[in-house]
C-alpha cells in the first residue's frame, strides 16, 4: 500500500483519541505505541496531545511518534475541550498520558462503535495498575466496582463516545479537577458500559501517596465534589 494510500485510508477512520499532558515525555512513548493497533485496523484516524504548558520534551516525543500537539490552558478539563475541538473523527477515546491500552482494544472499541445504539452511550474498560503490589489488586477491585454499581469510571480507564452524543451533553467543562466524574455523571449510568480489556495505568500517584492514603484522599474529594466544594480548592488537596 502507498503512503497516500494510507494517509487516505487513515483519514475516513472514525476514531480520534484525545490525551491531556503535562511533562508527560516519559509516559507517552508506551502510551502512543499502544494506539498503533488501531492505526493497523483502519479505526484510529489521529491522536491529538493536548499540552498544558510542559518544559519537558513532550512535544518532541509527540512529534517523533506521529501525534499532534495542540496548546491549551492547564487542567485537565480545560486541556480536554481543546484536544476534543481540535479533531475530525466521528468518535472521540480520551485517555490519560500515562494509561496503556491494552492489546485487542481496537476490536472491543469497534464493536461497540458498530452497534448504533451506543452512538447515545459511551464506554470505559477496566482498570490495571502497572505495579504487582497486592494493594494494587484491591485498587483495581474498587475501581471495578464504582464503575459497575455507581457508574462513575475514572478518566484512567479511557472514556469512548461519539461526538454528536459528546456535543450533545455539553462536552467536557473547563473543571481543574473531577471533569471526568462531571461528564460521567451526564451521561447516566445506564448509557455506560464496560468494555473488556484493562488499561494499564501508572500507581505511581499510590506509591507516592500511599495505598490506603491516596483512595481516601480521592474518596474526600469525591465527597467533597458532591457537596460543591469548588474544584479549585479540592485540586489543592489533591496535589
Amino acid at each position: 500500500m502507498t503512503r497516500s494510500m494510507t494517509d487516505t485510508a487513515q483519514a475516513s477512520a472514525p476514531l480520534s483519541v484525545v490525551i491531556p499532558a503535562l511533562n508527560s515525555a516519559a509516559d507517552l512513548p508506551a502510551t502512543l505505541r499502544a494506539l498503533e493497533e488501531g492505526k493497523a485496523a483502519g479505526l484510529l484516524r489521529e491522536a491529538v496531545i493536548a499540552d498544558g504548558g510542559s518544559d519537558d520534551a513532550t512535544a518532541t516525543v509527540v512529534a517523533s511518534l506521529g501525534a499532534r500537539v495542540v496548546t491549551a490552558p492547564r487542567g485537565r478539563g480545560p486541556q480536554l475541550i481543546a484536544g476534543a475541538a481540535a479533531t475530525t473523527g466521528e468518535w472521540l477515546l480520551f485517555l490519560h498520558a500515562d494509561s496503556r491500552l491494552p492489546p485487542g482494544w481496537s476490536e472491543h472499541a469497534a464493536a461497540f462503535m458498530a452497534e448504533p445504539a451506543n452512538r447515545e452511550r459511551a464506554a470505559a474498560f477496566r482498570l490495571a495498575l502497572d505495579d504487582p503490589d497486592p494493594r494494587a489488586r484491591r485498587i483495581e477491585r474498587l475501581a471495578g466496582w464504582r464503575a459497575r454499581r455507581l457508574g462513575l469510571p475514572y478518566g484512567d480507564q479511557g472514556l469512548l463516545i461519539a461526538r454528536a452524543f459528546y456535543e450533545q451533553l455539553g462536552g467536557f467543562r473547563p473543571l481543574v479537577l473531577m471533569e471526568d466524574v462531571d461528564l460521567v455523571r451526564r451521561i447516566g449510568k445506564q448509557r455506560l458500559v464496560l468494555l473488556e480489556g484493562r488499561v494499564t495505568t501508572s500507581a505511581e500517584r499510590y506509591r507516592r501517596g500511599g495505598w490506603l492514603g491516596r483512595p481516601l484522599r480521592n474518596l474526600t474529594i469525591l465527597a467533597g465534589y458532591y457537596l460543591g466544594v469548588p474544584t479549585s480548592l479540592l485540586r489543592r488537596y489533591y496535589e
